[in-house]
């Protein structure tokens, strides 16, 4: 059987793909990434119309995606984050009908499920052989973990390979294999894997961020979490980042030996991994090149699936054996409700990512923020998107102190009897705007919505008005 094509032209025809149909794209080479862009330049060569883009992540790498947004090329997107550059366009109603967003285990979930169906899933594989088994480890482009594609390789109607490294079959060691590949593309290259790391996973200098990281390490071991066994998982923002290599110390004077870490990986939890504090890495998505190094060689830093990582609807996740997860906000309001998918000023800047997934399943999920960035509160009276539910969020660490959600009395006993100092997030609230006076409101017009924020329960659990 060959599977082999000549160009992307011949694996649109073989594949079927018309007018109306949805097609899927993973996001492991996040701002590097060359495939979306050149499959929809296929697309709008071809006059293909009324296409949904399903994509795990989109990056400003993929601003042309705006123009076959104008063209009638794309005329719906699905999607767990949006960055700010293509959000921003969204946000101004480019879009006709209103962007879904998921979170990265409720992406699979329904994609399994049947409720989010894919005509044709394009899969960017930095190496494969001639009948599909193929692998992020390798090649030039490697980009580690093909954790969030499994789903689409696994649901999708017919599902093409785009490598720029083939190889002879059998590749020995392949992440998502043949029984699954239709169709395989050899193009000159998918991408570059230098895009892979975002300017976000490098360690903060900023004094701020290290106040906040070290009081946030000083809360996880004050909760009585922190024992041999403790698994852990930390966003890639700079604060979060931070707390990881505080939390790394404590560990290593303290003589404890931790179980897994988990999630988006970095070359921090590399270290961490590698000086004993922890037994295994379960993957999902490398964050940087020393994270993807080790997932090649090192067997106890192994790929997970996006279903396995955190979909709601699988038997056990990783996410639901996780004691600490360390996250980020853009704003979060007086009952601990977390935004991240929009600025103060209502456009789209990113999306839940794994962070809902992860708050939900956590014995301990932390918020890791400044109170204000640029002289715009972070701590607020209601949050303008609900991205994940105050119910999920543990604690606020702050330059300026800790707030315990009401509905954890025992940890807010814990960490007075640590003297860290906790606070009332009203208090927080007055305080930054002591600091920055009154903000203007921002109130969004509600006339038209740019966006719908699923929850867990894949229903409407908010909306994204136009800006």
């Amino acid at each position: 059987m060959a599977k082999l094509c000549d160009d992307l032209h011949q694996a649109f025809v073989h594949s079927g793909l018309e007018d109306g149909m949805t097609i899927s794209f993973h996001h492991h080479l996040r701002n590097g990434d060359y495939v979306v862009n050149m499959v929809l330049e296929e697309a709008a060569r071809l006059g293909l119309k009324n296409l949904t883009v399903n994509a795990s992540s989109l990056f400003d790498c993929h601003l042309p995606l705006i123009d076959h947004i104008r063209n009638g090329v794309v005329t719906g997107i699905e999607t767990n984050y949006l960055s700010a550059g293509v959000g921003r366009v969204i946000s101004e109603g480019v879009l006709k009908k209103p962007v879904v967003f998921r979170s990265h285990g409720t992406r699979p979930a329904d994609i399994l499920s049947g409720k989010s169906h894919i005509d044709v899933a394009f899969i960017a594989a930095p190496t494969s052989d001639e009948m599909g088994n193929c692998s992020g480890k390798y090649g030039p482009s490697a980009c580690g973990s093909l954790g969030y594609a499994f789903a689409d390789a696994m649901c999708a109607d017919k599902v093409v390979i785009v490598t720029d490294n083939l190889v002879p079959y059998p590749l020995a060691d392949a992440s998502i294999t043949e029984n699954d590949v239709d169709f395989v593309v050899r193009v000159e290259a998918i991408g570059n894997p230098a895009g892979i790391v975002s300017g976000t996973t490098r360690m903060p200098k900023d004094p701020i961020a290290l106040i906040i990281a070290d009081y946030a390490a000083q809360a996880i071991e004050a909760s009585g979490l922190l024992k041999d066994g403790f698994s852990f998982q930390t966003g890639a923002g700079g604060a979060s980042l931070a707390v990881a290599g505080y939390l790394k110390r404590i560990m290593l004077e303290k003589n404890i030996h931790g179980s897994f870490a988990l999630g988006g990986i970095t070359g921090y939890m590399v270290d961490m991994l590698e000086s004993g504090c922890f037994q295994a890495i379960q993957d999902v998505q490398c964050f940087d090149l020393k994270a993807v190094q080790s997932l090649r060689e090192n067997p106890r830093h192994f790929e997970i699936t996006a279903a396995r990582y955190a979909s709601p609807a699988a038997k056990s996740t990783a996410a639901s054996s996780l004691d600490v997860v360390v996250l980020g906000a853009t704003q979060i309001d007086t009952e601990f409700n977390v935004n991240v998918h929009t600025d103060s000023n209502g456009y789209i800047i990113g999306g839940s990512g794994g962070h809902t997934d992860v708050a939900a399943g956590a014995k301990l999920t932390i918020i890791v923020a400044p109170l204000s960035r640029a002289r715009m509160a972070i701590v607020v009276d209601k949050v303008l998107t609900v991205s994940t539910p105050g119910r999920f969020i543990d604690l606020l660490v702050t330059q300026y102190g800790i707030a315990v959600n009401p509905a954890r009395p025992e940890l807010k006993m814990r960490l007075k009897a640590a003297r860290l100092p906790v606070v009332d997030i009203h208090e927080l609230r007055r305080t930054v705007i002591e600091i920055n006076g009154p903000a203007a409101s921002f109130e969004p017009k509600k006339e038209r919505v740019v966006g719908q924020v699923l929850g867990l329960d894949s229903q409407i659990a908010d909306l994204i008005y136009e800006v």
